[in-house]
């Protein structure tokens, strides 16, 4: 650091307080840690909050897309139509049930999943599409609709976004997954939660989640194939304290992201520096649920190893965000993608940097930030 008496302004920073913390209590005290009443209180109390009827907790995000997958039918030697710009676990989950992941370009714009480039990736072994609502902004689900086949959402970054045709992101006929990590809207440290409208679908969710038991979770007989995919009481405790103070956490994010917009106007203009899109910017209604605030930089500055050193040398965490999937390793050597494939997603990947961010941010630390960000762009 360049002032060594300047605090550092981290990532992210989770916002766990009183109620939280006797809500654990409350469960620690009760013996029952598992399998208890939290989980299906939390369950029905995330559902209201996203206007959807029904929900299914789980302990990841991950885990939740696996389960949604398994759902609506992806099996063995089936295509998932999805975004390369995402976290790689959404990739990931096809994969478990060996289908294949079928990546298809992005918006440059809203940076989710091209609707016209997921209709070219479409083929008839496709058994789903898996849109993601990347950095919280609503994908085009109606456009994916149209086009006729099962939707999993990878809504993981989109707590509190609203699509321009009313619902809420999680609130549509289709099973949409969320996540909880630490840096999430709503955080259980870990975990997740599908959404649903089938109630088929969640009789074998929960019971997939839970090694395959039965419906009346007798011991004796578990009449499908399960995983240990469950939430604990302890997480789901900490959940509904969350669900209690949603509002302020998304208001906090919202606020953050419009000091951000004010203090990076000018490197925007004069330099060329990205912005994440405003609402509504292709349909009128769209509304973000603020996850991350993700910038791109100009193609002529800093190389973004340079820029991310910058800044921590000025006490300015950062971080890459997101890499391309098709050309991480593993997917490479397994599924033989190459440079080229995708190219909106590749060049938005290379200049993408995640800057401080989360509810209790200040505005002082915003300008901070934005001023080491100057002073490293130049």
């Amino acid at each position: 650091m360049s002032d060594t008496d300047t605090e550092v302004i981290p990532l992210a920073r989770p916002v766990i307080g009183e109620a939280e913390e006797q809500a654990v209590l409350e469960v620690l005290r009760s013996g029952q840690l598992s399998l208890g009443p939290r989980v299906p209180a939390f369950e029905a109390g995330f559902a209201a909050a996203v206007g959807a009827p029904l929900a299914s907790a789980v302990s990841s995000g991950t885990t939740g897309l696996h389960l949604a997958l398994r759902a609506v039918g992806v099996g063995e030697g089936d295509e998932v139509v999805t975004s390369p710009f995402s976290f790689v676990a959404s990739a990931n989950a096809p994969v478990y049930e060996r289908a294949r992941p079928v990546f298809a370009d992005i918006d440059p714009v809203t940076l989710n999943l091209d609707p016209a480039a997921a209709a070219a990736a479409v083929t008839d072994r496709t058994a789903a599409i898996m849109p993601v609502h990347i950095f919280g902004y609503p994908a085009d689900l109606p456009a994916f609709e149209r086009m006729g086949l099962p939707i999993v959402e990878d809504a993981c970054e989109a707590l509190g976004a609203r699509h321009h045709d009313g619902p809420s992101v999680g609130g549509r006929a289709n099973p949409a997954v969320f996540g909880f990590y630490a840096n999430k809207q709503l955080t259980t440290g870990e975990g997740g939660m599908i959404t649903l409208s089938d109630p088929a679908h969640k009789q074998r969710i929960d019971s997939e989640r839970n090694q395959g038991r039965a419906p009346d979770m007798g011991w004796l007989d578990h009449d499908r194939l399960g995983f240990n995919y469950r939430l604990s009481d302890i997480a789901c405790a900490v959940g509904i304290a969350q669900l209690g103070r949603l509002d302020d956490l998304l208001g906090g994010r919202a606020r953050a992201a419009s000091w951000y917009r004010e203090a990076l106007a000018g490197l925007a203009r004069e330099r060329g520096l990205g912005l994440p899109c405003e609402d509504g910017v292709h349909h009128a209604g769209d509304v973000r649920g603020w996850f991350v605030f993700v910038v791109q930089l100009p193609a002529d500055g800093p190389s973004r190893d340079g820029v991310i050193l910058g800044l921590r040398d000025r006490g300015v965490q950062s971080k890459p965000y997101l890499p391309a999937i098709h050309l991480m390793s593993y997917y490479r050597e397994t599924f033989g993608h190459r440079e080229g494939e995708f190219p909106v997603c590749e060049d938005v990947a290379a200049r993408s940097i995640a800057l401080p961010f989360f509810p209790e941010m200040t505005q002082d630390q915003v300008a901070r930030v934005a001023a080491a960000l100057s002073a490293v762009l130049g």
